[in-house]
């Protein structure tokens, strides 16, 4: 095949896919938790985003951001009213939205005339692979062989308020704060309690921007629309979002309130493909859908579920160090390397994956129901005891 090796691709392909199920080229049926890695929140073949995404498909794909374009408008309204943020940016990626973040950090740090403006990132962060969010990215396995990377950068460990103080108090440069609220590819870590405040509070003492990364935790992910709005008070400056906002059409979006909005005046960034017809057609039917079906409360109540009936399977059991998330956002952390889990699982119908080397993955779709909670605890079980 002509295709360049960047994936270790699994031995299947899909041809179709219903609800929380995706059906390979014979005919076998897989119980979906890993959604398209946090994608397709609504399932496969979704009715209210299919419907959109024929529609829009029939009347007009594309004419570029030279003009006014309604869906995308809407979209941003949209978006704004759910999160409490002022204005949107559409691209087509995580990684992208990320960039446009770093972009307007920027621009914010020389506004306060820094010359040499630093972002405050974390260890074992994961921002995207462009090379200016492959440097955000708290991972050196996967930056090794790009140097040089991108300057204006500097780290702290996840969840260490000590530090984060510290290093600004140190470094007059930084202007801008970038965190997960759940670092996902790190191991399905929540923060801290009271992580996330401390640094809005450092960001509002020292003129920072506070941007959250919400391009895995975000759509209804974590239970709640965005991660941070289970924090009584909590808005950041900048908003990180793709994955589950187009149902697995490419778009990302990057949030910012109004002060920091007004830094990207015309010419400071721009995309060809973001925001066209059909990408904001298929996520204002997500939007839309999440908002008459209660969607981010239904993956509270199921993820809740979910880690509970792992923990009464696990609770004993000797390579199980720990289950923890947010929603539908769930990590087992086991206490060895497994060998072949995922190929296994795979073979066993059950698509799942494992990050930070040895924390399962869990991220289904956020229709998932409690018959589907028991057909998977079953499945991991089954694995793990074979494995034991």
């Amino acid at each position: 095949m002509p295709l360049m090796s960047t994936y270790a691709r699994l031995p299947v392909a899909f041809a179709r896919g219903e609800g929380v199920w995706l059906y390979d080229t014979e005919g076998r049926r897989y119980l979906d938790a890993l959604a398209g890695i946090a994608v397709c929140g609504l399932g496969h073949s979704h009715p209210a985003v299919t419907r959109a995404l024929q529609t829009q498909a029939g009347q007009l794909l594309h004419t570029s951001n030279l003009y006014h374009i309604p869906a995308q408008e809407k979209l941003s309204d949209t978006l704004c009213t759910i999160s409490g943020m002022d204005a949107a940016f559409f691209c087509n990626s995580g990684a992208e939205t990320n960039e446009a973040a770093i972009k307007i950090a920027r621009l914010h740090g020389h506004g306060k005339g820094i010359a040499e403006p630093r972002i405050l990132v974390f260890s074992n962060a994961f921002h995207g692979r462009t090379l200016a969010t492959l440097t955000a990215t708290g991972n050196f396995r996967i930056q090794e062989g790009f140097d040089p990377l991108v300057p204006g950068f500097v780290r702290a460990p996840y969840g260490d308020l000590h530090t984060v103080r510290a290093l600004v108090a140190a470094n007059p440069g930084i202007c801008a704060i970038l965190v997960e609220p759940v670092q996902g590819e790190g191991g399905v870590r929540p923060a801290p309690e009271g992580f996330l405040t401390g640094l809005r509070e450092v960001c509002d003492a020292h003129g920072l921007l506070l941007m959250l990364d919400e391009v895995q935790t975000g759509i209804g992910r974590t239970g709640t629309f965005f991660a941070y709005q289970q924090i009584p008070g909590l808005l950041p400056d900048v908003l990180s979002l793709a994955k589950g906002l187009g149902n697995g059409v490419p778009i990302g979006a990057m949030l910012a309130r109004q002060s920091t909005a007004a830094l990207f005046g015309p010419g400071k960034h721009g995309t060809t493909f973001g925001g066209g017809p059909l990408v904001c057609a298929a996520a204002q039917a997500v939007l839309d859908t999440m908002r008459q079906e209660a969607i981010p409360a239904h993956a509270e109540q199921m993820g809740g579920l979910l880690r509970q009936r792992l923990r009464e399977r696990f609770g004993q059991h000797p390579e199980v160090v720990e289950v923890r998330g947010m929603g539908l956002m769930v990590g087992i952390e086991l206490a060895h390397k497994p060998e072949r889990l995922v190929e296994r699982a795979l073979e066993a119908g059950l698509l799942i994956n494992v990050t930070a080397e040895r924390v399962i993955r869990l991220l289904p779709p956020l229709i998932l129901q409690e018959a589907e909670i028991d057909l998977l605890v079953a499945g991991l079980a089954s694995l793990l005891e074979s494995a034991s």
